[in-house]
């Protein structure tokens, strides 16, 4: 693996948890538009696309308990960068994928990354898969991260998606679409931060179109400063089948969200639900907490933090 500068090897360490010296394991570094390190294994094949920026990620059948890392970083104010990568897993394989995004910028010209994931699961095939964006560097410039999702699930697949918005990211409009065959089943957990003047979008559709598919949507987000903050999620229900979408926000200082959930049943069987609930921390929880010793402030912290995790 080449050399990683200080910047990129920090940001790697807090959107992926990785280590270049000691992973053993599969994985592809990006940053500022071009891979810095790969590596596949007898079981996780990481080519380059011929016909587009990106990755096509092989994952043969029966793979079990390997991981592949696939973060990204910019550290450059003015790159634009645009990737697709595309993740086939066998029949039967149970894995996990860290991805992320951090970008670093030191003056005040804006920076961007657009990740187009299409994850594509076979018969019974298990994938958790871990993604976590974050902002570091000058604070007046825009850092923006669009993320967009693709999900196919074919019988008895189980994908489950964590992914987390860790703060310092100006712009963010994620777009997440999913099929499920018969009694594939989706879990979703969303974790989004936001102050000052961010933005940030989420939407969700998924499509129920197999007997026995189900999905679980999870949202949970602070909008604080002057930040705003979008949810919309559809959920189509074809068959019987069940879903769920749940939307929680805290808002702090003079933050907004605006929480759309939808339904469509086209099915009697299908049994489909959603919630969605927003408003202020509670007075009492501030007060026990500074009956502990804690001032205002560090309440407010300490409790957004434990409804983020």
């Amino acid at each position: 693996m080449d050399r990683i500068d200080s910047k990129t090897a920090g940001l790697l360490r807090t959107v992926a948890d990785f280590d270049p010296e000691k992973f053993m394991g599969a994985f592809n570094i990006r940053s500022n538009c071009m891979s810095i390190g790969r590596r596949s294994t007898e079981n996780i094949k990481i080519e380059t696309k011929t016909d587009a920026p990106g990755l096509d990620i092989n994952i043969a059948p029966g793979t079990k308990g390997e991981e592949v890392f696939i973060p990204a970083c910019v550290t450059k104010a003015g790159v634009d960068d645009l990737v697709y990568n595309d993740f086939f897993v066998g029949e039967g394989a149970d894995v996990t994928v860290i991805a992320g995004c951090g970008i670093h910028t030191e003056t005040g010209e804006p920076a961007r990354h657009s990740g187009v994931h299409r994850f594509f699961l076979e018969k019974g095939a298990r994938v958790l898969y871990v993604e976590k964006h974050v902002g570091t560097g000058n604070e007046a410039a825009k850092k923006v991260i669009d993320p967009q999702t693709e999900c196919y699930l074919h019988e008895d697949a189980y994908l489950e998606m964590d992914t987390s918005q860790l703060g310092g990211v100006s712009s963010s409009v994620r777009h997440t679409s999913a099929r499920l065959a018969a009694r594939a089943v989706l879990v979703i957990r969303e974790r989004l931060l936001t102050d000052g003047n961010d933005r940030a979008e989420t939407y969700f559709t998924v499509t129920l179109d197999g007997e026995d598919s189900g999905v679980n949507l999870m949202s949970r987000s602070v909008a604080r400063g002057d930040s705003y903050q979008a949810y919309q999620s559809e959920i189509i229900g074809n068959c019987r089948c069940s879903g769920h979408s749940e939307c929680d926000a805290i808002l702090s200082e003079n933050g907004r969200v605006d929480a759309s959930p939808k339904l469509s049943a086209n099915s009697q069987d299908a049994a489909l639900i959603h919630e969605a609930a927003i408003g202020k921390i509670a007075g009492e929880q501030i007060m026990k907490l500074r009956t502990l010793g804690l001032t205002e402030e560090e309440a407010e912290a300490a409790i957004i933090d434990g409804f983020l995790k």
